[in-house]
């Protein structure tokens, strides 16, 4: 395996280690498979899926990929294969009705007592599943204006309680862009929690900071970060080490993840991540069926699959480890169970 770079103790405040670690990503496909020594199998690579929704993969990330694995479940999450060019019914730009339920520019209002933000369109990962692989982040971020509009649109609804960071990640914004806009929601007064879904504590767990902990610390709600990670071997490196830091802030953490054909679609393997995420503070929440978006086809899992995995780990596992199995639909109330 690749030698991870652990967490460092010692930031510059003038360009953060995890900035210069984003900037170093890996963008090639090809690059990423010389490193793990799978040159062979390159000629599965999609110039045009790699084209449309670009590779990127922190060094940290690619060195839990294992050597000359070409199935390694983290490598799958990212390599933009010739699968992604196939055209199959049902799928689509738009899997969750996202533009439908548009409150602001960049807010998303699906569910009472709940908003979505997308605070950016940056991830540091680019994960081939993504929902959002094909949403219109160059009109639609919330941080435009300097979050005024989007505030201003919390502010008119004060059935809204619950506010929601996501993304792309809201992690890969600074942290004074973060604070820039938790100052501003300090003036909602019906704001009872903030939510934030990010995979970067995972993914690039360098972002888990001293100035990100000190934001988290001063927050004035109690405040949920949602971890996406998919399979257990995600859960190396200094990836603890960021977790423990962000539950010491005082932040609640959960999971969610999607389950994907070829990557964690087997009970061991579903088993062994709520085990570890348990391990590290982490409770499992969600199990999602994939949103069919354009290009993601060759990750669907069958129903009635997910739901043999589902009642498997109820039999392997105590209640509050087993995630719940749901899937988003379009215009529903919420969450539905699969």
């Amino acid at each position: 395996m690749i030698t991870a770079n652990p967490l460092s103790a010692k930031q510059n405040p003038a360009s953060p280690q995890w900035q210069k670690l984003w900037r170093d990503a890996i963008t090639d496909p090809r690059e990423l498979l010389a490193l793990l020594g799978l040159d062979a199998i390159a000629g599965r690579i999609s110039d045009a899926a790699a084209r449309q929704f670009p590779l990127r993969v922190p060094h940290g990330f690619a060195a839990r990929m294992r050597h000359g694995e070409a199935d390694d479940p983290l490598l799958r999450q990212v390599l933009p294969l010739v699968d992604e060019d196939e055209v199959a019914p049902g799928f689509d730009f738009d899997a969750v009705g996202d533009a439908d339920a548009k409150g602001a520019t960049g807010v998303i209002h699906k569910y009472d007592g709940r908003a979505l933000l997308v605070a950016t369109g940056s991830c540091a990962v680019h994960c081939r599943s993504c929902f959002r692989r094909h949403f219109p982040y160059a009109e639609e971020t919330a941080a435009a204006n300097r979050w005024q509009e989007a505030v201003a649109y919390l502010r008119t609804d004060s059935s809204i309680s619950e506010v929601l960071l996501s993304g792309g990640d809201p992690l890969s914004l600074s942290t004074a862009k973060l604070a820039e806009l938790t100052e501003q929601l300090r003036s909602v007064p019906h704001i009872r929690r903030l939510r934030l879904h990010t995979r970067l504590p995972v993914v690039l767990p360098e972002r888990v900071d001293g100035p990100l902990l000190a934001w988290l610390r001063a927050l004035p709600w109690p405040t949920v970060i949602v971890i996406h990670a998919n399979h257990g071997n995600e859960l190396d490196g200094s990836v603890p080490e960021a977790l423990a830091a962000l539950r010491g802030a005082g932040a609640s953490l959960l999971n969610q993840s999607v389950l994907l054909r070829g990557v964690n679609d087997a009970i061991d393997t579903l088993v062994t991540l709520s085990e570890r995420l348990f391990e590290l503070g982490v409770l499992p929440y969600y199990l999602h069926q994939l949103d069919r978006v354009i290009g993601a086809a060759h990750f669907e899992v069958a129903d009635e699959r997910a739901r043999e995995l589902r009642d498997a780990l109820h039999a392997r596992l105590p209640g509050y480890l087993v995630p719940r199995l749901v899937r988003e639909v379009a215009g529903a109330p919420g969450k539905s169970a699969v």
